[in-house]
């Protein structure tokens, strides 16, 4: 038996070895053949890994043609003949103890194939790595030959996250994306071992989830009548009206088909700004002393509304009634309440706002905007669930001599820098490493002119798989204890269709995937030239599943949008 570096590049000959994201620890046994699925395999799902064998039936299944039938039957049905090949799922309490409930152990050998992990989790990524070891083909929904074997190289594989939260925002508001297409977006995180799945439901743009208290919400705040084309100071529109929304059943559907992958759907609903889609719906919400809010639409713009709602009582109860249902369909212990780029003029020249700040001694607008946060951070967590919000929820007391007044349960998505992070996690607050200079994927590929709706700065395949999402300020220190993990974010005002958020994703989610999930060396030690290459055999994944990446050379004719106004930001991204 031999070890090999998992960072290191395959070797060409055992092409399928090309892991993605790269494991803790692999072992090869080049002394032994592969191992054969066929017809005959079965699987004996131990207590705790049934979905985890239904999952490998309906989707690996699908894909190879083979039936994987449940083995007490194959068993009982084979008698004089013999035992049929084994696929064992096993939850192992020494694989708890050793890697954690998302590690595992994937031993392939003469035997058979056996993936035991610490937990149901644990299980499930094994099969993952296990469908990787399969080849392209095995990503496919039905089999594209008449193979019926399937050869799995001889080795163990023993793997765990370095991170919990590994996750991805998905922004339906500005552009709403199809159910489907969510599932699919669920399916294409699992294959990459991303566990969370963070949908921005309501904006400024657009509001995607049924309130049945508030039935408006959707009837008028989930349309607007057309859409910029380009970015804010474009002159093109696209004058189609633009929405849509998720019924209740809907988001009841796409958690629980993330749950069965093991990927946790966190929602998000922005308060106090980012709401003019709720004002348009209902105009009581907003500051209706200083702007004549009945008037307002759904906006048709990009950027930030200065339509924010108005600190009353009513507002209060408002949210209190949606968040009630939301938590009613959400399980997630982390609710996102946003929190960031609150404009405030309009509570500047509101006699109510201004007599508000005044009565509860909040000192100032941004004293407001942190009462939001507080009154919604202990609402949830009466609820047994934890508010998380942009890194601004950490603003407004500081000015008074005040601390924020948030719970110890609040988690702060880091999202303008490491800055917000690193003053998170200082003050004993859980912390998502999220900064738009290193993982806001809706920022461009490269520089030059062929880059559709050129976005701010440039961040190559390269610049993701190179992000350290510990703050350098935390290394060595506790309080990086309180860094969750990090995500990456597909903000979808310029990505109109899935087409467009599949171009600005991949290839370099794969990159951010591994970042999230392997036991990286230090950012310059990596091994970007191994990477290249173990990507040479993920794009046959990433072909299979249809995913309509950016080739390495540049994008494809179809995937340009000549003239389209961006906002490119020149030069290396400030470290903040």
């Amino acid at each position: 038996m031999t070890d090999s570096d998992p960072y290191a590049p395959a070797p060409a000959s055992t092409p399928l070895l090309a892991l993605i994201p790269a494991p803790t620890r692999l072992t090869r046994t080049p002394d032994r053949g592969p191992y054969v699925l066929d017809a005959g395999t079965a699987v004996e799902a131990r207590p705790g890994t049934e979905h985890v064998a239904h999952w490998l039936r309906s989707t690996v299944g699908a894909a190879t043609g083979l039936p994987f039938r449940d083995a007490a039957g194959v068993a009982g049905a084979a008698g004089a003949a013999g035992a049929p090949g084994r696929l064992l799922l096993a939850v192992d309490e020494d694989v708890t103890r050793g890697l954690g409930p998302e590690g595992y152990r994937l031993v392939v050998d003469g035997t058979g194939v056996r993936i035991t992990g610490g937990g149901p989790a644990g299980v499930f990524w094994g099969a993952q790595t296990l469908r990787q070891l399969l080849g392209p083909d095995a990503f496919r929904r039905a089999p594209v030959g008449g193979q019926r074997a399937w050869p799995v190289p001889a080795l163990v594989v023993e793997d765990a996250p370095r991170f919990a939260w590994r996750g991805v925002l998905l922004d339906v508001a500005r552009h709403f994306l199809p159910k489907d297409g969510v599932l699919r977006y669920v399916d294409l995180l699992a294959a990459h071992k991303l566990g969370v799945l963070h949908l921005h439901l309501t904006d400024d743009q657009g509001w995607r989830v049924e309130i049945r208290r508030w039935p408006e919400l959707t009837a008028t705040g989930a349309w607007r009548a057309r859409s910029r084309y380009g970015h804010g100071a474009s002159s093109l529109w696209d004058e189609r009206p633009h929405g849509g929304f998720y019924t209740q059943d809907d988001l009841r559907e796409i958690v629980a088909y993330a749950a069965a992958r093991h990927v946790t759907v966190v929602p998000e609903i922005d308060l106090p700004g980012h709401s003019q889609a709720a004002v348009a719906a209902y105009p009581w919400l907003g500051n209706t002393d200083v702007v004549d809010t009945s008037a307002l639409g759904v906006w048709d713009r990009w950027g930030i509304s200065p339509n924010v709602l108005a600190p009353t009582d009513a507002t209060l109860a408002f949210y209190e009634d949606v968040l009630t249902e939301v938590l009613d369909i959400f399980p997630s212990p982390f609710v996102h309440l946003g929190g960031d780029e609150c404009p405030k003029e309009q509570w500047r020249a509101s006699p109510t706002a201004r007599a508000f700040i005044a009565k509860e001694g909040l000192g100032d607008e941004d004293g407001l905007q942190l009462w939001f946060m507080r009154h919604f951070d202990r609402w949830l967590a009466a609820r047994g669930r934890r508010l998380v919000g942009w890194d601004e929820i950490l603003q407004g007391g500081e000015r008074r001599g005040a601390g924020t007044g948030l719970s110890e349960g609040a988690v702060v998505s880091s999202w303008r820098g490491y800055g917000g992070g690193v003053a998170a996690a200082r003050a004993g607050h859980d912390v998502v490493m999220c900064p738009e200079q290193h993982v806001y994927l809706d920022h461009r590929q490269a520089p030059g002119d062929d880059e559709p709706v050129p976005i701010g700065w440039v961040r190559t395949l390269e610049d993701v798989y190179r992000f350290e999402p510990v703050p350098p300020a935390l290394a060595g220190q506790d309080a990086a204890a309180h860094v969750l993990g990090t995500q990456a974010n597909l903000w979808t005002e310029v990505m109109e269709n899935q087409q467009r958020i599949d171009y600005q994703a991949f290839p370099r989610l794969s990159a951010f995937a591994e970042v999230a999930w392997s036991h990286l060396p230090a950012p310059e030690a990596r091994d970007w030239h191994g990477f290249e290459r173990r990507m040479t055999a993920h794009y046959a994944r990433l072909d299979a599943l249809g995913v309509d990446y950016r080739p390495p050379g540049g994008p494809q004719p179809w995937q340009r949008r000549p003239g389209v106004l961006g906002r490119p930001i020149e030069g290396a991204p400030p470290i903040v």
